[in-house]
């Protein structure tokens, strides 16, 4: 089996921020990256931190005019960071605006998170805001004034 993109990625160098993936035909996965890989520290998303930032991520995006071009928005298996996936009709400068905004939503987010009740959740139990906030006001600082030069992956 050949080896996934994903998995090319020097994963020593790569710090935080935001990174184009992939490009599929018309789909393009961006990298959002909001931990450290392979950090000593063991410095990870929590699981539920993670899930609340999807939850939170997920409805800022789905309710902006770009919405209609959202794909998906979901946390990597690593617990690093998320993946944004869109249609090549968000030009890269939308995506890192979108990005910001969500970020920003999410660390000044307050009241019930939104699919949290048990008929609408999988996993109701399993939220952290405050964990997902501190993540987001980190990541709002990562990204203050990222460039679609910067959405390349470093080598």
């Amino acid at each position: 089996m050949k080896t996934i993109r994903s998995f090319t990625i020097d994963h020593d160098i790569l710090g935080k921020g935001m990174y184009t993936s992939r490009i599929d035909g018309d789909a393009v996965t961006y990298d959002i990256r909001m931990k450290i890989p392979n950090n000593p520290e063991n410095d990870y998303l929590s699981p539920a931190a993670a899930h609340t930032f999807e939850h939170l991520f997920a409805t800022y995006v789905r309710n902006t005019p770009e919405s209609d071009a959202v794909i998906y928005v979901g946390p990597m298996g690593c617990l690093t960071g998320f993946y944004f996936v869109v249609r090549s009709s968000i030009t890269p400068e939308t995506a890192i605006r979108l990005v910001q905004e969500s970020c920003a939503f999410v660390r000044d987010f307050t009241g019930e998170i939104p699919g949290s009740q048990r008929r609408e959740c999988g996993n109701y139990r399993m939220h952290d805001l405050p964990a997902a906030k501190a993540v987001a006001a980190d990541m709002c600082t990562v990204l203050a004034g990222w460039t679609v030069s910067r959405l390349v992956y470093p080598e």
